[in-house]
């Protein structure tokens, strides 16, 4: 059996962590490099950085607060926002990036993924990918989840597999910071088309939701969160502890990735 994983989620404004609920209501939450150093002690497997306006604002990603995180910690690191081309790859690696994750940038040029995979391995590309339902349909968002478009994210998820993302982070805007469980419909969509890991995002209120969510869905690989983990209503040793001894098999403090 492959062991879930635990992964926090940093989405940084204007060098601090904030947090909203579907995309909106962002409120300040803490330091980056002060929270990333927690997790890294609490026994996260990974962490996850976004730069959550680099996209929205035209910008390049924030390098200087990424050096300073990654120096910090000793898991693997996961970083994205305005990632638009190999460039933007190769820089956000050589800052201490373990892997890539794009979204708007990949849809506005889906060689990009491609690309980048085929350089720096498929390993290296998480493709992350911001969904809303829509009547019967799941729809792709761009720009932060600003933009709706007309992309069906379960065709998105196969063609990301395709072009060579090596794992998919998929974030449901309606469950997002909402507290109420995993989206498990939309997860089961993607997860029922690809064969690459599936990251489920958006919605965890509590240890619970993980549970039912790698009890549900085990081909779901990893449970991330952000607001749960920020304010302490769940702390990540606890978590691991609490699943392991409901039989779902978790990464122990010291396993090697």
């Amino acid at each position: 059996m492959l062991t879930k994983r635990i992964i926090p989620c940093l989405d940084i404004r204007d060098g601090r962590v904030v947090k909203g609920v579907n995309f909106e209501g962002v409120k300040d939450v803490s330091d980056p490099v002060e929270l990333a150093k927690f997790y890294n002690d609490e026994g996260a497997d990974e962490l996850v950085f976004y730069d959550i306006t680099a996209s929205f604002e035209g910008r390049k990603l924030f390098t200087q607060i990424l050096e300073e995180v990654a120096s910090e910690i000793f898991i693997p690191l996961t970083v994205g926002g305005g990632i638009n081309s190999t460039a933007d790859f190769d820089r956000v690696l050589k800052c201490g990036a373990d892997k890539v994750s794009v979204n708007s940038g990949a849809i506005k040029n889906q060689q990009l993924i491609q690309e980048a995979a085929k350089k720096y391995g498929s390993q290296c590309v998480v493709l992350s990918i911001d969904a809303k339902r829509v009547g019967n349909e799941f729809k792709v968002c761009t720009m932060g989840g600003r933009n709706l478009t007309q992309i069906d994210a379960i065709e998105w998820a196969k063609a990301g597999e395709a072009l060579g993302a090596g794992e998919i982070v998929l974030n449901s805007i309606d469950t997002d910071g909402v507290k109420n469980g995993f989206d498990l419909e939309m997860l089961k969509a993607v997860c029922d088309v690809v064969s690459i890991p599936v990251v489920a995002s958006g919605g965890a209120g509590g240890m619970e939701d993980f549970g039912t969510l790698f009890k549900t869905l085990s081909n779901v690989d990893a449970g991330l969160a952000a607001s749960i983990f920020h304010y302490k209503q769940v702390r990540i040793s606890q978590l691991k502890n609490y699943l392991a001894e409901n039989g779902i098999e978790m990464r122990k403090l010291h396993d090697k990735v």
